[in-house]
């Protein structure tokens, strides 16, 4: 069996990511583009944010520290806060995270469940 310390991961990731232009720094720690299922911790400075973006199918957030704002883009009113320890179903529409203080999050991902957009 193959072990992954989170809390040693998160600490490097928060480092870089605070080291960032961006402020924010990723890495897979399970799977890839070619698994269905993708883990990846993210850290994001206090005050960043993971500006819109899509849902690459179903997800999930664990907030491994911190605390985050996550929200839809198009309605602020169902914003919701997250701290250490919260689980977040993401929906499968855009939205964005915004660090309330530095934070590490897990993201896991079922690729391919997204439903095809109408073209």
């Amino acid at each position: 069996m193959d072990t992954v310390s989170l809390s040693v991961l998160a600490d490097d990731q928060l480092e870089a990511a605070r080291g960032a232009r961006a402020g924010r720094s990723a890495r897979t720690v399970y799977g890839g583009h070619e698994h269905e299922l993708r883990q990846t911790l993210i850290a994001v400075a206090e005050g960043k944010r993971l500006d819109d973006h899509e849902s690459p199918g179903e997800a999930t957030l664990l907030v491994l520290r911190g605390r985050v704002r996550v929200a839809g883009s198009a309605d602020d009113a169902d914003a919701v806060e997250c701290e250490q320890g919260d689980f977040l179903i993401l929906p499968l529409e855009r939205h964005n995270v915004d660090a309330l203080e530095d934070s590490v999050l897990l993201l896991t991902v079922v690729t391919g469940t997204r439903p095809a957009i109408p073209g």
